[in-house]
């Protein structure tokens, strides 16, 4: 299916029809039409992990140290990487008994997504106290 929906895109940015587009991947126009309205017509643009980030590699190799009751340096030292970047990962993923890669992967792909909500939206106390001197300034 993702092969079909890289064709779909393909084809629509070279000025295809719906119809066109339909015969050559052998579904219904309205199918396609589909695919394209969730994206407004702008074909995305291919997510790909930055090479900082913690690959699904490095979450199985910490998940499997986890449950083989291995300390943190022992894991960070076999994937190279430092203890306190293995300690947040763990902590920003469930801690020591829920941690799971395939949630880690998702969780952090999830976090990657842009835009991102703005600090003062999220309505903690810095946003409260930016409002109400906002509003001071405003009466005053």
């Amino acid at each position: 299916m993702i092969l079909n929906k890289l064709k779909v895109w393909s084809l629509w940015r070279k000025g295809k029809t719906l119809s066109e587009i339909g015969l050559m991947v052998d579904r219904h126009a309205g199918s396609i039409f589909g695919v394209l309205k969730l994206q407004d017509g702008i074909s995305p643009v291919q997510r790909k992990r930055r090479e900082s980030f913690l690959s699904l590699e490095e979450c199985e190799d910490i998940s499997r140290g986890l449950t083989s009751a291995i300390s943190i340096r022992e894991i960070a030292r076999r994937i190279a990487i430092s203890p306190s970047t293995v300690i947040r990962e763990i902590k920003r993923n469930g801690g020591i008994i829920k941690y799971r890669a395939i949630i880690a992967d998702k969780n952090a792909l999830q976090r990657a997504l842009r835009p991102k909500q703005c600090k003062l939206q999220k309505g903690n106390p810095l946003s409260k106290l930016v409002e109400a001197k906002l509003l001071r300034e405003l009466l005053s």
